[in-house]
């Protein structure tokens, strides 16, 4: 099994868009320091969960890679990723029903059109 989901190469460009964009890029590192922090009202493990279940959402593989490691050294089990991994499933696959009634008014809105 490989040591990583995506190729480690690709994070070096980061350093690229540091410099493109060095403003935003640090408004965003600083952004992540602040919710990654330690002493917050929610404890680490559940803040790591809590990233792990958004970053299942965002498919994002560096996320998942670096959150599902801290979570294990924060102290969470594999039995609560799976949890949170099936939490955030669920509230992916509501929304996209929940979207669907966007889709249903948007056809009758044509239909009814077409009759006019």
């Amino acid at each position: 099994m490989a040591d990583h989901y995506h190729d480690p190469e690709d994070i070096k460009l980061m350093r690229e868009m540091r410099k493109l964009a060095p403003e935003d890029f640090n408004a965003w590192l600083g952004l992540e320091k602040s919710v990654g922090r330690d002493n917050g009202a929610i404890p680490k493990k559940y803040r790591e969960l809590i990233a792990i279940a958004v970053a299942a959402t965002t498919q994002c593989p560096y996320c998942l890679e670096g959150h599902a490691k801290a979570a294990h050294m924060a102290g969470a089990t594999r039995e609560e990723v799976v949890e949170a991994t099936f939490i955030a499933a669920a509230l992916r696959a509501g929304a996209a029903a929940t979207h669907g009634t966007m889709a249903l008014k948007f056809f009758d809105k044509q239909a009814e059109a077409k009759k006019e």
